[in-house]
């Protein structure tokens, strides 16, 4: 059996009724991820799975950066932004907010994804593309949770982290759903 591509409409209408299977609120936080490329490429994966806000920590640059708005293809209109001064005190922030802040980095007692509590409202936590995430941010957080890799290479692109991540929280309320 062949599919065929589905027509404008036709995905307008099926991105419609997932968004209707989606009342978690899901946030980020990224902790001096510096490459604008990364942070344009993470807003677009963002809005395209119903994320509300985004806190922004140390040197990532923001959405009008003109590389991130290149890779963000004009995204970051669905987005709310809030600069941070550092991960502490963002992850202090969407706490109070309600959200529980799990930091996605390879980590000594870190969880697997696939057994991170993601339900409910959360805020995952990302880190620079070198350095990982932050001291101060794994000792904030209310979980380190990593992803699993089977293949011969250490560690993924935060961009590529950042949409695994993100989906295997949406894919956790649509599953209960």
């Amino acid at each position: 059996m062949s599919g065929r591509q589905l027509g404008a409409t036709d995905v307008k209408r099926l991105n419609r009724s997932w968004r209707r299977r989606s009342q978690a609120r899901i946030c980020l936080l990224l902790d001096s991820v510096s490459q604008p490329f990364n942070v344009g490429s993470i807003i677009r994966t963002a809005a395209a799975l119903g994320v509300d806000h985004l806190w922004l920590c140390g040197d990532t640059p923001g959405p009008e950066h003109p590389s991130a708005r290149k890779t963000a293809l004009g995204t970051d209109r669905y987005l709310s932004f809030e600069h941070a001064g550092d991960a502490a005190a963002a992850a202090a922030a969407a706490r109070a907010a309600g959200l529980r802040v799990i930091a996605i980095e390879l980590a000594q007692d870190a969880t697997p994804l696939h057994e991170a509590p993601l339900d409910g409202d959360v805020c995952l936590a990302l880190g620079n593309e070198d350095r990982g995430c932050s001291p101060a941010l794994l000792t904030a957080a209310d979980l380190v949770a990593y992803i699993p890799q089977t293949g011969r290479v250490g560690s993924l692109n935060v961009a590529a982290a950042a949409a695994i991540a993100l989906a295997e929280a949406r894919r956790r309320e649509w599953q209960r759903g």
